[in-house]
């Protein structure tokens, strides 16, 4: 989604930030590093780790940044559940983006993968 949403407004954007690479998190995203390790901590679910990220988004971008990073995070982890546990499938896993992206993350090296319709 970052990369179409970035295609679409002509902003340069590194995906590898998604991977937690921090020279590319500045890269065409505002609060860039903040918001990478304000995400990161919300997946790793450490709550020291996230107290200080969420600390840090705060100071560097102010409230309404903070609120809104919490609503997508909090929108993402629902999303994903309700999909998981029902069973939906995710869109076309041979489109030729979805490939790309998934060969430029290296996201065949996660356990999960061995589930994906992409890898079979």
């Amino acid at each position: 989604m970052l990369r179409a949403s970035a295609m679409t407004n002509q902003t340069d954007v590194n995906l590898q930030a998604v991977n937690g690479e921090v020279s590319g998190a500045d890269i065409g995203i505002t609060y860039g590093m903040e918001l990478m390790n304000f995400a990161q901590s919300v997946a790793s679910r450490n709550e020291s780790d996230l107290v200080a990220a969420r600390q840090t988004l705060l100071d560097v971008a102010g409230p309404a940044v903070l609120v809104d990073a919490a609503g997508v995070a909090a929108n993402f982890q629902r999303m994903v559940r309700i999909a998981d546990s029902m069973g939906i499938p995710v869109d076309d896993m041979q489109t030729e983006l979805g490939q790309q992206v998934r060969q430029e993350l290296n996201l065949g090296r996660f356990t999960t993968a061995q589930n994906s319709m992409a890898t079979q």
